[in-house]
């Protein structure tokens, strides 16, 4: 049996879709409960990582987990979440952690994510460790936007990053929890390209079949708007990427077709899956 937390996420849901496919149970566990996928393999459970001892009944007969912290996990006892999982039998843990642990360490945004990676890799458990970079599920934040006014409002237009399908992530995940060969690697997760916003307007028109305005938000503008649903110190780390990103954050890492055998899925790959939610 898999645990996955963060079950009902955008690589949660997923990765709970693809474990079934495979034939393994899953504990699908987030706040609310529901299991992602009413699948005879796929059961549901409320936990929350912020009391460890409620998560016991997860994790118990369990022999793998998927661990993905809100945030960056920062509020939480995260020594204690991994020793709950390791007391309760998991022997295989699998992090969901970000590029940003390894460019920016000393930040106040990714360091407890920099942190918990150096509790994972000491925990005495099977570990693997996911790197992803810029999510091209991002994006859904212009849904709004493009249903309202065809207009995507962005920063940074042409500052280009490989962003990353969360599916590929999802996949990923799915081989390092199930299959051997993947203890104590360290994957650092990209799309096949790096595109610009401008860009990623583009191929969103594309698929679409109308044409987008791109409109170049201000820094200021684009924190203002972030501060509606990230705390302030996240946003700050996530604007300093998007904007000034280091060349290790804007590199096409191999590791996705290392792991799964073809090449990284693109912008508009995302973008074609997901074209229902911007044609309202």
């Amino acid at each position: 049996m898999i645990v996955v937390t963060g079950a009902t996420g955008n690589v949660g849901r997923p990765l709970v879709a693809e474990l079934a496919r495979r034939g393994h149970e899953v504990t699908a566990v987030s706040r609310a409960g529901t299991a992602p996928h009413a699948q005879a393999r796929v059961r549901g459970l409320s936990a929350d990582l912020a009391d460890p001892g409620g998560l016991r009944a997860a994790v118990t007969g369990a022999s793998a987990m998927f661990l993905l912290v809100p945030g960056s996990g920062e509020h939480l006892d995260t020594e204690r979440i991994i020793g709950t999982a390791a007391e309760a039998g998991v022997r295989r843990l699998v992090l969901l952690s970000s590029l940003g642990a390894a460019t920016r360490a000393d930040s106040v945004s990714h360091g407890p994510l920099a942190r918990l990676e150096k509790l994972v890799r000491g925990s005495g458990l099977e570990w693997t460790v996911l790197r992803p970079g810029d999510f091209a599920s991002n994006a859904l934040a212009w849904v709004p936007s493009v249903r309202a006014e065809r207009t995507v409002h962005a920063p940074f237009g042409d500052v280009a990053l490989p962003a990353v399908d969360p599916l590929d992530i999802a996949e990923v995940a799915a081989a390092a929890l199930a299959d051997d060969g993947h203890a104590g690697r360290t994957y650092a997760l990209t799309g096949a390209a790096a595109v610009s916003p401008r860009d990623r307007t583009r191929a969103l028109a594309e698929v679409l079949g109308t044409p987008l305005v791109f409109a170049e938000q201000t820094r200021e503008q684009a924190r203002a708007d972030m501060l509606a649903y990230i705390p302030e110190h996240v946003v700050d780390g996530t604007l300093a990427i998007l904007g000034e990103p280091t060349p290790q954050e804007q590199a096409v890492s191999p590791d996705v077709e290392t792991v799964l055998g073809r090449p990284a899925r693109t912008f508009a790959d995302w973008a074609r899956r997901n074209a229902a939610a911007f044609a309202g």
